[in-house]
This record gives C-alpha cells, sequence and structure tokens, in this order.
C-alpha cells in the first residue's frame, strides 16, 4: 500500500512541476529531476524512502535502452564499432588518467585518485539518449558519436566494479571474479548469436500466428527481462542486458511492432529514473557545503567537455562535432552512483567525500539537458574561432580525403553530402545515369571501406570551405545534402552557397517548418519527408481504390503546393523529369521513355513532325545506353527509347501524353 501511495503523490505532483516546465520552455527531464528534489526525503519528504521509486525507476533504464538496442540494429552497431571501442577506450582511458593525475595533486592516494577517475569517465546514458531522442539527433554525427562512447562506458562499469575491490586489498578474488566475468561475457555474446539467428525468428513467428497482441506483448517483455537478468547474474549490467536484448530483435521483421508497444512503458518508467535522481540530492548537505559542491560540479563540466573534444579530434572529426561531443557528454552519469556504493561499500572513499560526488553529480545531471540542447549551436559558434586548419577539418581530413592528383577533376558533376541511405541510393542513381559523382561523409570507417569498393568519396566536413573546394563545388552542377541533422544541413547550406552561390542545391529535411530557414539561406530545392511521405503514402491509397491518375497528380500538385506555399516560385520542387534551362523562361528539357504500343514508336522524326505540330524540338535520342545529340530526321523512333525534347511547358504535356500513350 506505501508504494501506491509514493507512486500516487510522486506523479501527482511531476504532473504539476512538468506544466511549469512546459510553460518554461524548461526540458522535460529537468521538471522529472526537480519533482524528485521536492518529494524525496531531502525535500518536502512527501516520499520518506525513495528505494521502492529508485526500483522502479531501474525498470525505466532497461526499457530506455531496450527501445534504443530496437532502433539500432546489429548492422549499425557494426558500422559505429571504431567509435565504441577506439573512442569510448580513449574517452574512458584519458578521464581516468587525468582526473588520476590532478587528484594525486591534491596528495590523494593512489587508489581513491583511480576511483574518481572510474566515477568522473562515465556519463548519463539516459539523459543524453532522451533529450537526443526528442530532438531527433541520435542520427546526426555528433549523435552518433555520443551513442558509440555511452555503450562504451556501460561496457566498462563491469570491470571497473571489479577493480574497485581489488584496490581495497581483496586481489585474489577480484582476479578470480575477473576470469570468470570474461568467460559468462563470451557466454552471453555466444547466446544473443545463436538467439537471434535461430531461436527467436521461431518463437516470434509462432506468437505471431496466434493474432494476439497481448501474447505478442507479454513475449517482448520476457525477452528484454529474460536478457537482461541474465547479463546482470553474470555480473554485467541489467541496462546492457536490455541493449543487448534489443539488438536481438532489430533484425526482425516484427521491431517496429514491438517497439510501438513498448514505448508507453519505456517513457513512465524512464520519467521515474528522473525523478529518482532528483531524491538523491540533498539541499541541506548542499546548502552547508555550497562552494565545494558548485566548484566540483564546475570542475566536472569543464574537464570532461576538453576530453571529450579532444578524443573526438583524435577521431579524425571537425572541431564543430568535438565541441558538440564534449557538452552533450560533460554531465556525471547514473552508473556513477553504482560506483560510489561500490567504493563506500569498501572503503575506497568516505562518507563525506561520497557525498560531494554525489550532489556534484546530480547539480551536473540537472543542467544536462540545457546543455545538451544548446550543445550543436554553440559549437558553431565557437567553430568561427581562427583555429589551425587540422582542428577544423580533423586530424584525419587530409588523410582520408586522398591527394589532388591521384582524383580526377569533377566538371559538371554531382556532389552528395552524406553516405546514409539517401546518399547510397542517389550514388546508385547517378552510376545508372551516367552522371559523374563524388561524395563527401564524416564517418571516417565508411569512407575507408567504400574507397576499397573504389567509390568516389572522401572524408571531410562539408560544411568547411576547403572541403567543399576539394569536392570541385566551383564547377559542380548540384549539390545534394541528405543528412538528417537540421543544424548540420543549415550549416553545410550556409557554406555551399558561400564557395558556390550559382549551384542548384537540394537539401533533404524532416519537417515543414525546417523550409522556410533553408530557403532563406540559399537552398533551391528542400525535399521535406515528412510531406514527401504523406504525399507517397496518400498516392499509393487512392490508386488502390482505383482513383484515376490525372485525379491523383492533381491531388498530389495541390497538396505539393500548399504543402509548398511558403517559399518562393524558385524554390519549390520540380514536379516531374529533370532540370528546367534556367537561362529560358517557361522552356523546358525533358527526357520521355517511348511506352510499348505508342503511337510513335516506328515513326521517324520527320513523320512525326513534332517542331510542326506542338514546337518541340528533339535534342537527343538514345538506345541502348547511348546518347546520340541532334538525331537526323530520318532517324526512326522505336519503343524503349529515350528522346530528350525541349519546348514550352503545355506543348511538352502534349507530347509526353502521345509518347506514354498505349492503344
Amino acid at each position: 500500500m506505501q508504494i501506491l501511495n509514493d507512486l500516487l503523490v510522486v506523479f501527482a505532483l511531476a504532473v504539476a512541476v512538468s506544466l511549469i516546465s512546459h510553460r518554461l520552455k524548461l526540458p522535460s527531464v529537468v521538471g522529472f529531476i526537480l519533482t524528485g528534489t521536492l518529494a524525496g526525503p531531502h525535500g518536502l519528504a512527501l516520499v520518506p524512502s525513495s528505494e521502492e521509486v529508485a526500483f522502479l525507476s531501474e525498470l525505466g533504464v532497461v526499457l530506455l535502452l531496450f527501445s534504443i538496442g530496437l532502433e539500432f540494429s546489429l548492422s549499425q552497431l557494426l558500422r559505429i564499432k571504431h567509435i565504441v571501442f577506439l573512442g569510448g577506450g580513449l574517452q574512458v582511458a584519458l578521464t581516468t588518467l587525468v582526473v588520476w593525475a590532478i587528484a594525486r595533486q591534491w596528495a590523494v592516494d593512489d587508489h581513491t585518485a583511480v576511483t574518481l577517475g572510474f566515477l568522473v569517465a562515465l556519463s548519463s546514458t539516459a539523459i543524453v539518449l532522451k533529450v537526443l531522442q526528442d530532438r531527433m539527433e541520435l542520427e546526426s554525427v555528433h549523435g552518433q558519436m555520443s551513442l558509440g562512447i555511452l555503450l562504451f562506458q556501460d561496457m566498462a562499469v563491469v570491470p571497473m566494479m571489479l577493480l574497485i575491490p581489488l584496490m581495497a586489498g581483496t586481489e585474489a578474488d577480484a582476479l578470480r571474479a575477473g576470469m570468470l566475468l570474461l568467460w559468462k561475457s563470451a557466454g552471453i555474446l555466444l547466446l544473443v548469436f545463436f538467439g537471434q539467428k535461430w531461436v527467436l525468428p521461431r518463437v516470434l513467428d509462432r506468437v505471431v500466428m496466434t493474432r494476439s497482441r497481448e501474447l505478442f506483448l507479454l513475449t517482448a517483455v520476457l525477452i528484454c527481462f529474460g536478457v537482461a537478468w541474465i547479463t546482470s547474474a553474470a555480473g554485467l549490467s541489467l541496462s546492457l542486458g536490455a541493449f543487448l536484448a534489443g539488438l536481438m530483435l532489430s533484425e526482425s521483421e516484427y521491431s517496429h511492432q514491438t517497439l510501438a508497444s513498448m514505448l508507453p512503458f519505456k517513457d513512465l518508467f524512464t520519467s521515474l529514473f528522473f525523478i529518482s535522481v532528483g531524491m538523491i540530492l540533498d539541499v541541506s548537505f548542499i546548502a552547508h557545503n555550497l562552494t565545494a559542491v558548485i566548484g566540483l560540479a564546475a570542475a566536472f563540466m569543464t574537464l570532461k567537455p576538453i576530453i571529450c573534444a579532444l578524443v573526438v579530434l583524435l577521431m579524425g572529426y571537425s572541431i564543430r562535432v568535438a565541441l558538440a561531443c564534449g557538452l552533450i557528454l560533460a554531465q556525471i552519469g547514473e552508473f556513477s552512483f553504482v560506483l560510489c556504493t561500490v567504493c563506500l561499500s569498501n572503503q575506497v572513499l568516505s562518507p563525506t567525500q561520497a557525498g560531494l560526488f554525489l550532489s556534484a553529480s546530480t547539480l551536473s545531471m540537472l543542467v544536462a539537458p540545457f546543455l545538451i540542447a544548446r550543445a550543436p549551436s554553440w559549437a558553431a559558434r565557437a567553430e568561427i574561432l581562427p583555429w589551425p586548419t587540422m582542428i577544423r577539418q580533423g586530424f584525419l581530413a587530409k588523410m582520408l580525403a586522398g591527394s589532388e592528383e591521384k582524383r580526377p577533376k569533377l566538371v559538371n558533376h554531382l556532389l552528395i553530402v552524406g553516405y546514409g541511405p539517401v546518399g547510397r541510393n542517389l550514388a546508385r542513381a547517378a552510376r545508372i545515369g551516367g552522371i559523374p559523382y563524388c561524395i563527401v561523409e564524416m564517418n571516417p570507417s565508411t569512407v575507408a571501406s567504400e574507397k576499397k569498393r573504389g567509390e568516389n568519396i572522401f572524408f571531410g566536413d562539408a560544411s568547411q570551405p576547403s572541403i567543399l573546394k576539394h569536392a570541385n563545388i566551383d564547377s559542380a552542377r548540384v549539390v545534394v545534402i541528405s543528412l538528417a541533422d537540421p543544424s548540420t544541413v543549415r550549416h553545410i547550406t550556409a557554406a555551399v552557397k558561400a564557395q558556390a552561390p550559382g549551384v542548384h542545391l537540394i537539401a533533404r529535411t524532416r519537417f515543414v517548418s525546417e523550409m522556410e530557414p533553408l530557403a532563406r539561406m540559399g537552398a533551391d530545392e528542400v525535399v521535406p519527408e515528412e510531406l514527401e511521405t504523406s504525399i507517397e503514402i496518400f498516392s499509393r491509397v487512392l490508386s488502390k481504390y482505383l482513383v484515376p491518375k490525372e485525379d491523383v497528380d492533381r491531388v498530389v500538385d495541390e497538396i505539393r503546393a500548399e504543402g509548398y506555399k511558403s517559399l518562393s516560385a524558385a524554390n519549390v520542387p520540380a514536379l516531374s523529369w529533370c532540370d528546367i534551362a534556367e537561362a529560358l523562361p517557361g522552356v523546358e528539357i525533358r527526357s520521355f521513355r517511348v511506352s510499348t504500343g505508342s503511337p510513335v514508336a516506328g515513326q521517324s522524326i520527320e513523320n512525326l513532325g513534332l517542331r510542326k505540330k506542338f514546337g518541340v524540338t528533339v535534342l537527343a535520342m538514345g538506345r541502348e545506353g547511348v546518347l546520340v545529340p541532334n538525331p537526323g530526321p530520318e532517324t526512326v523512333v522505336n519503343a524503349g527509347d529515350q528522346v530528350v525534347l525541349m519546348g514550352a511547358i503545355e506543348p511538352m504535356r502534349q507530347v509526353h501524353a502521345l509518347f506514354t500513350h498505349t492503344s
């Protein structure tokens, strides 16, 4: 009954504080932490003990990591493995080393100094992922870099927990436990691989065949908590097990339904986690040690961004990405609280030291949502400072870009920024169409692997003028920004238009609301996923209901016109075929494919009389992959031929109907 009373108080207070936070435009995480501070034993004592709430909050972290695993997939994890192991390893090692060196200067013994390094090295997975997900920045470069480092930190918690008793004097026990843990970890990885490959597909197929939503949800929960329990029993963390469970399910065709079923529970229990963090905050202790707590929190949030930014720079990323990651990972993490408890039980830290650390850590977590939200914009402002070229572009940029002599100089080419799914499809389309192109990508491992396959790709931040120059931006015809991160897209748009105002720039964005700012910055076309996805969906729906194609096209035109109404006519994407000759107002250049059974097929260009009847000129004709310019009047047009025509808009529509009509 007591836990019900506690939850009632906590949720009632959370609703009130969250409404106030929303009115003040504060992040929801801050509202939850303040709720815990008010309701907890160190605040108004509405909840005298935080143990029950802490148990439920741990479930929130488990479900949060489970959902991240579902959205992430094993293939994505392998793609950022260099970030996880190299970036995360460097960050943890350097932070521990620097904190140890500073602590030794204050006459702290080696054992305590190393332990403090462990505590400071960890950041809050729950807070960072929550804020990045809310801001839809998890897929950005700084989001992927932060995620990779956080994953390594979570994995490093277990060896840290083993080393703390080792430093407390129980070496034999710790070493024996460490060897046992290695065997258990290897067994768990084999279990995950075996389950994902052979067991889960069969189980889920059987469950889905029952058509029972309840059974499906129970199975997903069983998998989540089952794998988490196995990892916990083996000495690993619950959250790491939940992440592995999500990865197991991510490769199945049921991952999206699983995620949709778990989201309400994840949001509920994750909010309880942040409330439990607020309950730890002892306001009276902070008041009596105000200078020490604030000074320690400031030291943490100054030291960690510098180290994290240095690691990202060493990984080859630009100064803007490095500074953004540093600010995102500046706080102390929730697993540091767990390690702090282990330190107290092994008498590595005194109660006073632990109290100072927990208070400063909670303050850093309270400030974290503000820093994470402002990290991209602050990093962009800092980027304009006179940094050395190597730091501005990243230490690996010159090496991965290759020499100018080795790369042929492109002219009238397509420049693709970003090599995610959109960029890959665009490159494939360019190869099929025989269009010269090059790619700029910020993932070093992707650049290295694609170079081996012969792809014309190089490493760099496309917001840097020197990188754009290396991509021959002055002679490019079209630039496509295929990235999803709004902040990065804006910076690249500004840089491209500053370097080459005449180039045709197409920018991808997620929401219609982001179109106008990009258009003001010079983007010639802005393609919002939100609008174009809805158009594609309703077009298919209308087709299934046998609505005539002409009516569907009319509705599409109307919806597009409504969606793009905030932009000038020059910024509205072309609705069909290819480029419109900018120097000839009212005239189009289009490429048509002659349909099988068309009345055009089998006739010569002279007999068609396109110029006489429609005022349309034949510029070129393609057959079997060969495009012949200015074909003679005796040339016969066959089904399947590609014909390039020039003419006014309305006659071109009539000719299009003629070429595609089948008798």
